[in-house]
């Protein structure tokens, strides 16, 4: 059972094939992530990654660090507050806000930041753990 206060973050950098290969798996052709032009225009000034793939690094986290192997989210709560662009590196960080006894089910804080601290993605999480 996790503990409260812990942590786990994995860091990737996410290129422009991460777009395509979002857009092959859901069929989001925004063109702010493909015309680079629009995009330009666009509040963002740039091309920008899909809120999927910078929100999927926190679906490895748990899933694989924390809680774990079992674990599937059951509730988010999630502000987008910076856009991701191609080339960025991002790092996911959970941490263990309350792990209850009763049930496999952990609230967490979820957190994405880029390198150079810009915080892009924040909230909370429920989780379950099934006993695999």
């Amino acid at each position: 059972m996790p503990s409260v206060g812990e942590t786990a973050r994995r860091t990737r950098r996410v290129e422009a094939r991460d777009i395509e290969l979002f857009t092959e798996l859901t069929g989001d052709r925004n063109p702010l992530h493909y015309d680079a032009e629009a995009a330009e225009r666009s509040r963002f000034g740039g091309l920008i990654v899909q809120g999927g793939v910078t929100s999927g690094l926190l679906n490895a986290v748990v899933a694989e660090d924390l809680p774990g192997p079992g674990s599937v989210f059951l509730h988010v709560d999630w502000s987008f507050k910076a856009p991701v662009r191609p080339g960025d590196e991002i790092t996911a960080e959970v941490e263990v806000l309350e792990a209850r006894e009763d049930k496999p089910i952990t609230r967490l804080r979820t957190t994405i930041t880029t390198a150079d601290g810009t915080v892009v993605l924040d909230g909370t999480a429920l989780v379950w753990t099934e006993p695999i």
